[in-house]
């Protein structure tokens, strides 16, 4: 199975991905991840990409690429793949679509985690952090039973992030709909697109999710 994850910030992607890892065996190839550990690795691609970000420009897409590239080629990615955070425009999308193809690995879907703009501030704009157990909550959907006390370690000590404003999230947001957005036509251009509502538990969008993939 070969797919590449599409939803807004705060849709649920990275939780979703990491329970379709389990079900169907295959990795969740976050670009990030992999940016972090060819530098770390000081692989070739990675002190490209270093150089890049020390001189305060963007890693180019043949970077992220030829990342790619090496990822599915290791073993673990012969049944497939889960996308996560590639392709973020158009042009990134057909230059992914030219690369699997050469690799004769084509996508078979592109999934959106479709979720409601309002839904979405709230879910970003109101989570809260324990900086004792790290638990998190969202004063909108899930707050701590006794307000300003972590239910898990019964700190006082529970924070909002200063970059979780509404002008940062907001901004976060029509980035998204800007650039990454556009992937919803293309991919329903392809008739690859698949679409979930992001809205419920996480066991009712993982299973409407897998009732999806399984039509494939």
């Amino acid at each position: 199975m070969r797919i590449v994850l599409l939803g807004a910030p705060g849709s649920g992607k990275g939780t979703q991905a990491q329970r379709l890892t389990g079900i169907y065996n295959i990795p969740q190839i976050s670009t990030g991840d992999l940016l972090r550990a060819a530098v770390s690795a000081g692989t070739e691609l990675g002190l490209r990409a270093k150089a890049a970000m020390e001189a305060g420009e963007l890693v180019s897409d043949d970077i992220v690429l030829g990342m790619i590239r090496e990822r599915l080629q290791q073993p673990d990615a012969v049944k497939g793949f889960i996308l996560d955070g590639f392709p973020r425009n158009l042009v990134q999308a057909e230059s992914l679509d030219a690369l699997l193809a050469e690799l004769e690995q084509p996508l078979q879907a592109g999934l959106l985690i479709d979720v409601d703009h309002d839904i979405l501030m709230k879910r970003l704009t109101g989570r809260l952090s324990c900086k004792d157990c790290a638990t998190v909550y969202n004063r909108y959907f899930s707050p701590p039973r006794q307000e300003g006390v972590c239910d898990n370690c019964g700190s006082t000590n529970l924070y909002h992030r200063a970059d979780d404003n509404e002008e940062t999230i907001g901004n976060r947001l029509k980035v998204y709909e800007s650039s990454t957005a556009p992937l919803i036509g293309y991919y329903q251009n392809q008739n690859k697109l698949k679409r979930v509502n992001g809205i419920g538990s996480m066991e009712d969008i993982s299973n409407a999710i897998q009732a999806e993939l399984d039509k494939l």
